[in-house]
């Protein structure tokens, strides 16, 4: 089984809330997603191996090598046409100011509650904008995957770092 963009996103979650998780539905309704769709999710992250088959605890090295080596050319992005929406990458919290350049030319995920305007970024998952708003911690690690995903060397090389920061030393 294949794995789907919206598995980075749950893994993800699960190596903020760690054990203390909850169940399927906790999961799934901080994520806006329904509980089969996480329940999916942790299985095809379990034939990843990067979820062990007990437990929902992700395993740290291979999901962050995943994310450093993989994560852009499984689910590559694009920037497409100017819209309003929440910020991401460079141009969200996490990276804001690191790399100069205009506040107008940062990629967004397309959002009508946004506050920002810029390229569209489809974010991984069609909740993530509402997730992001939900939880502060989850949107600064979707932000960094977005910058590996679409970012230069440059900006890729402190997203990974900001990365390591939360995925290796968290365990």
């Amino acid at each position: 089984m294949a794995m789907k963009p919206q598995d980075i996103v749950v893994a993800l979650k699960l190596l903020l809330v760690g054990e203390k998780g909850g169940s399927y539905a906790v999961l799934a309704s901080e994520l806006g997603m329904s509980a089969s769709e996480v329940h999916a999710a942790v299985k095809r992250l379990r034939e990843g191996r990067l979820v062990p088959a007990e437990g929902m605890r992700v395993a740290r090295q291979p999901f962050r090598n995943f994310l450093v080596s993989g994560v852009a050319h499984v689910f590559p992005a694009k920037e497409g046409a100017p819209a309003r929406g929440i910020a991401t990458a460079w141009g969200a919290p996490v990276l804001k100011g690191q790399f100069g350049g205009n506040s107008q030319d940062v990629p967004v995920w397309p959002d009508g509650d946004g506050n920002s305007r810029g390229p569209s970024v489809e974010p991984l998952y069609r909740s993530v904008p509402v997730a992001a708003r939900m939880d502060p911690e989850l949107y600064d690690c979707l932000a960094l995957v977005d910058t590996v995903r679409l970012g230069r060397a440059r900006e890729r090389k402190v997203a990974i770092e900001k990365l390591d920061e939360r995925i290796l030393s968290n365990g």
